[in-house]
Formats: structure tokens, C-alpha cells, sequence
């Protein structure tokens, strides 16, 4: 379904998703509202994030990320110098990242928002909003993060779990005691591809959060590296795409690669950093690589849209279009 919907994307012009940025992001709120009324959102493991009908349900937390990124994209071209010199320039977004948030966090996904707003904020910065706005901004959500990561009794549970997991190894630090048994088990070339234990029920979640603690113990130290090389060599790949499209004027296709190349970094440095006890247990996939149906939907559809844009680049360069 992903292939089928990469290829349908991967011929839509970008001047499309400009276009109607703001109504898909209007959809998405719609989306993420009806999420929260009982009867068309779906609870899992006591979050309410998946809407659809029977086994047919989709994460909207997941079509959130893709669609912010679009929405940015454009607000960014149209508001150029607007981010550049003034206040109001970053306060308008913001706003509607809040909304966002709040809908998010009702659920709650917590990682979710994490990501979109790291990912908001990179854009701005990118975009290039004065330093002193983007400090204030930075300092304001981060304080405003921390406010809310320890508003809940399960989040602080979390942040005092991971600081020292070993003190209580069969209650809040189980995940990260298992998660780094898998680390301790992999040595420096793994187990074995297929072969590991703590997969076998020992390690919750071990085929969507914690995927890259199994590919640590199947795979080793090497493995890991290769791994990590290999995100690194996408996002470049992504932030050269980006690059190349603004210097050929396409400065919206070039802030949305931007945005995706920023979206899988993020979302894989906390992924990787959750699995490692470097950062708080907090539910996030391991992008193109964690099961998950919404996930992998939602790659496809970045990765389309990132070959459409370096398909319009070479056409542009080639004098075609």
C-alpha cells in the first residue's frame, strides 16, 4: 500500500501540496479532534491515537508530522521577511503548533510533539528567523516541554527511571534494564541476524520503540555504525536535495525537504538515544525500519515526495520545466 501510494505521490507537482497546505493541515485538526470522541478513536495501551473502522485504523499523530512539515513549508515562502524581521513572523505558527500540541498531548503523545516542534523550530531557523527571536522561541517551548513532562505521574516515572533504570528493574526501569541487556549482549558483531532473546518477549516493544536495541544485539557494534552511517547518509542526501532546489528557485520544495531531512534526523537521534538510556523512555519508531502501518505509510509518502522534488530539480536544471 505504501509503494502504491509512493507511486500516485511521486507524480503530483509540488506546486500542489503549496497550494492546499493549509487544507490538509485543517484536516489533520479535524482528524486529530474526532481522535479524542469516544466511538472514533481507538485506544491502545490507554493512548486514544488511531482513527478508522475495524482493523483499518491509521495514527494520525503520524500524518500530523507530514502534514506540519507541508503547512511550514509554505508559511515560510509567503512569510519570508516576516520571519526575518519581525516578532510576528514566528508567533503565528506557534500558535497553530500549540493547538497542535494540545491535541497531541490529549491523546497523549508526548514524542509526537516533541518531534514536530523540534522539527517546527529547525525550519524557522533555517528559514532564517534573527538569532535572538529563535533563542527567546527556543528557551519558551523548552521551558514549556519541561512543564509538561512532568505534569503526568507516568512521565515523571519515566525521566527518574531512566537516570538510574537498575534501581528498579522490573517496574519503571524494565524497558531501558532489557534495552541495554540487548546492547550487552551484541558485542562487537551481534548474535546473529533473527537470533535475538530479548525479542522473545523479554523486551517490550522491541518491533517499534526499542527496534534498534534488537539491531544492536543481532548485529553488534558494527552493525549499529552501519546503521547509523546509513541515516546520516540519507539526511544529507535529503539537506543536498533541499540545497539544490533552492538554488534553482523552488525555495518551497527546498524548506520542505528541509523538513523531512530534519523530521527522520530527529526522530531517529531520539529513537536511537531512548534505546540507549540516553534520553527518557518515550515511544517513537525508528524511521523505515519499525513495524507499524502509519509509519511506514507516512515514510513512503516523504521519501515520494523527496524524489519528486529532486525529479523537478533535474528537470529544472535541464531546462525542461
Amino acid at each position: 500500500l505504501g509503494l502504491v501510494l509512493g507511486a500516485f505521490i511521486i507524480q503530483m507537482d509540488t506546486s500542489y501540496l503549496e497550494k492546499n497546505g493549509w487544507f490538509l493541515l485543517l484536516s489533520v485538526l479535524v482528524m486529530l479532534s474526532l481522535v479524542l470522541i469516544p466511538g472514533f478513536g481507538h485506544s491502545v495501551n490507554g493512548s486514544s491515537r488511531w482513527i478508522g473502522y475495524g482493523p483499518l485504523t491509521f495514527q494520525v499523530s503520524e500524518l500530523t508530522k507530514i502534514t506540519v512539515v507541508i503547512y511550514m513549508a509554505g508559511y515560510l515562502v509567503r512569510r519570508n521577511e516576516e520571519i526575518r524581521s519581525k516578532l510576528s513572523g514566528f508567533i503565528k505558527p506557534v500558535a497553530i503548533l500549540g493547538v497542535i500540541a494540545v491535541l497531541l498531548l490529549k491523546e497523549p503523545d508526548f514524542g509526537a510533539t516533541v518531534v514536530i516542534t523540534a522539527t517546527t523550530l529547525g525550519m524557522m531557523f533555517l528559514a532564517g528567523m534573527q538569532l535572538r527571536h529563535f533563542a527567546v522561541l527556543f528557551s519558551l517551548v523548552l521551558a514549556a516541554l519541561a512543564v509538561i513532562a512532568i505534569s503526568a505521574p507516568y512521565r515523571i516515572a519515566r525521566l527518574t527511571g531512566f537516570m538510574n533504570p537498575w534501581a528498579r528493574p522490573f517496574d519503571t526501569g524494565y524497558q531501558l534494564t532489557q534495552s541495554l541487556i540487548a546492547f550487552g549482549r551484541g558485542g562487537w558483531f551481534g548474535v546473529g541476524l533473527g537470533k535475538s532473546i530479548q525479542k522473545m518477549f523479554y523486551l517490550p516493544e522491541a518491533h517499534t520503540d526499542f527496534l534498534f536495541a534488537v539491531i544492536a544485539e543481532e548485529l553488534g557494534l558494527v552493525g549499529m555504525y552501519v546503521i547509523i552511517g546509513l541515516f546520516l547518509l540519507l539526511v544529507i542526501r535529503v539537506f543536498c536535495i533541499g540545497r539544490q532546489a533552492q538554488r534553482l528557485g523552488q525555495h518551497f520544495s527546498g524548506y520542505l525537504a528541509y523538513g523531512f531531512g530534519l523530521w527522520i534526523a530527529i526522530q531517529f537521534i531520539v529513537s536511537m538515544g531512548v534505546n540507549t538510556g540516553l534520553l527518557p523512555t518515550k515511544g517513537l519508531t525508528l524511521p523505515l525500519m519499525s513495524y507499524g502501518g502509519s509509519s511506514v505509510l507516512v515514510n513512503c509518502l516523504v521519501i515520494a515526495i523527496l524524489l519528486r522534488i529532486d525529479h523537478e530539480n533535474r528537470l529544472i536544471a535541464l531546462g525542461i520545466k
